[in-house]
């Protein structure tokens, strides 16, 4: 059953929930005990893709019924008291506090700008009649991790969205690398995005920030295949042995956490954005996470402290927008790994529960239309109207 308007009242405008029940009945049940609200108007999910999907959606309609909720399968979660595996977290968010609409995008390869105006025409009318007197709006995108479909999709959104900011996350299925899904409309989906708009009065800011650092050593792709996002060739020689040699380390040594630690990134204007690589193939080729073609040249980057600048963003943010009432966070599952790799979980998860944060890790990472790797991006809402 939906959860009861009137058991109690007084509640904030955002609440928090976890469930690490493996049964979907019963995780779902416990969601929905723990957002029961008096004016619950929209849930937001992200859930391990070991529960059964097909019964999680059951579950999902008959807890929730005919209330919007939106979420998608993840490489990790981040609940209430930080890193977790396996489990279901929530947020649900209060009508007249939040105007919220969502879209489902269905087929990503058909998804162009004029689809994307009438999309994005359509969430801000569906929003406009229960947005709050003065509210700024952000959109948040969740897409299918392996549909190697983001950068066309994010930079169409983007020019439709114009002002408005934006941020989101790729699907992931526990490093599985197999398939990822997003949830609407009461299901969930593969090769599809969805799209929240969201309305409030409450402070916001959507951020992105990563740790890394470049250096002197280049990589030049001189050879690619852009469509299924593999280097074959780096500096003129097989792609996985030139990486290998670049890090020191042989090609059968080369895993997710080799990637992780080791990461690459194309320099635009100023800024270094980062191609993670996803694994080596038996041809002897890299896939990325993100586009690459021929002719680019990508820097070798360097880890420095993640805690330590992640709990800079978090100080600047809570100066800015006073204490967060909650920070929505897209986490890419690669920073999860040198996190693991260099035994910093537990501080990494006492500073999110700090921070406030509620997410998931990432098979890439949203900010402004442009599609990331090994970035921590989100938005930061603030407990109280900005004068």
């Amino acid at each position: 059953m939906p959860p009861d308007p009137t058991a109690f009242t007084g509640a904030p405008p955002l609440c928090s929930a976890v469930s690490r029940h493996a049964d979907p009945a019963a995780a779902v049940a416990e969601l929905g005990e723990a957002l029961r609200h008096p004016a619950l108007g929209f849930v937001l999910f992200f859930c391990s893709a070991d529960y059964p999907l097909e019964d999680l959606s059951r579950a999902i309609t008959h807890t929730f019924g005919r209330l919007p909720v939106v979420g998608c399968t993840t490489a990790g979660e981040i609940s209430p008291t930080g890193y977790e595996r396996g489990c279901i977290v929530a947020i649900g968010f209060a009508r007249g506090a939040f105007a919220v609409a969502t879209a489902l995008v269905a087929d990503l390869d058909r998804f162009d700008l004029l689809a994307a105006q009438r999309l994005v025409d359509g969430l801000l009318e569906r929003c406009r009649p229960e947005a709050p007197a003065g509210a700024e709006r952000f959109a948040l995108t969740l897409l299918d991790g392996l549909s190697s479909r983001e950068e066309q999709v994010l930079a169409t959104l983007e020019a439709a969205l114009g002002r408005i900011p934006g941020f989101g996350g790729s699907a992931g299925d526990d490093n599985r690398l197999a398939r990822t899904h997003v949830y609407a409309e009461g299901h969930f989906h593969s090769r599809a995005a969805v799209v929240v708009m969201v309305a409030t009065r409450l402070p916001f800011e959507v951020f992105t920030t990563h740790h890394l650092q470049p250096l002197d050593h280049k990589l030049v792709v001189t050879r690619a295949d852009s469509e299924t996002r593999r280097v074959l060739e780096l500096n003129a020689l097989p792609a996985a042995e030139e990486y290998a040699r670049l890090v020191g380390a042989p090609v059968a040594a080369l895993d997710a956490e080799a990637f992780a630690l080791n990461p690459l990134a194309v320099r635009i204007a100023d800024a270094h954005y980062v191609r993670s690589v996803q694994r080596v193939n038996s041809d002897g080729s890299l896939s990325f996470y993100c586009a690459v073609e021929t002719g680019i040249v990508l820097t070798a980057m360097r880890p420095t402290p993640m805690l330590e600048q992640l709990e800079v963003v978090f100080d600047g943010l809570a100066q800015r927008l006073g204490e967060p009432a909650l920070v929505i966070g897209c986490d890419c599952f690669l920073r999860r790994l040198e996190i693991e790799a260099r035994g910093e979980l537990a501080a990494a998860s006492r500073l999110l529960a700090r921070g406030r944060v509620i997410g998931f890790n990432t098979y890439g990472e949203q900010h402004h239309g442009m599609h990331l790797n090994q970035t921590f991006t989100g938005v930061a809402i603030g407990s109280a109207t900005s004068a």
